[in-house]
């Protein structure tokens, strides 16, 4: 790893910090818990970033970065006393795959509007590559965000009575 690519990486959780910050405003939350926010998205979004450029599929790579924002907000829930949901759910924003949902319409729409029926079959492959690599993402989002509270229920939720 040179140092170019390690300011690529610290520049990549930069921009994904600044957006995370500007999604987790946006429902007024405490100065600590937007700072949470930007941190994990800065630590998930720069160690997607590293994954993808060392040879790993997105989705995979999305999954790792979302179990890493899992797994903190269940630690910074406890140490800053703030439901996990609070600061995790802005620090996955900047990791929804618009570039990928965006080709899969402009597939679509090409697909739809074109009379040739090479271009078409070609246009319907993207159509589908998107859509499943735009649908593959979001899964891994859900999945992996969810497994570490899954995984670790006594962490993640605390009992405020006795039955």
């Amino acid at each position: 790893m040179n140092s170019q690519m390690i300011a690529e990486v610290i520049y990549d959780g930069f921009l994904a910090a600044i957006a995370a910050v500007g999604f987790a405003v946006i429902s007024n939350p405490s100065r600590e818990a937007v700072l949470v926010s930007a941190l994990l998205a800065a630590i998930a979004h720069s160690l997607r970033f590293f994954l993808i450029k060392s040879g790993f599929d997105i989705s995979i790579a999305t999954f790792v970065a979302s179990s890493m924002i899992g797994l903190l907000s269940i630690l910074f829930a406890k140490i800053i006393h703030c439901p996990a949901e609070v600061f995790s759910f802005p620090s996955l924003l900047p990791m929804i795959p618009g570039l990928f949902a965006y080709r899969t319409i402009l597939g679509l729409i090409k697909f739809m509007q074109n009379t040739n029926v090479l271009k078409s079959q070609g246009y319907m492959i993207d159509f589908v590559h998107n859509g499943l690599t735009t649908l593959f993402i979001l899964l891994a989002l859900v999945i992996g965000v969810s497994l570490p509270v899954l995984i670790f229920p006594r962490y993640s939720f605390k009992v405020t009575r006795k039955y």
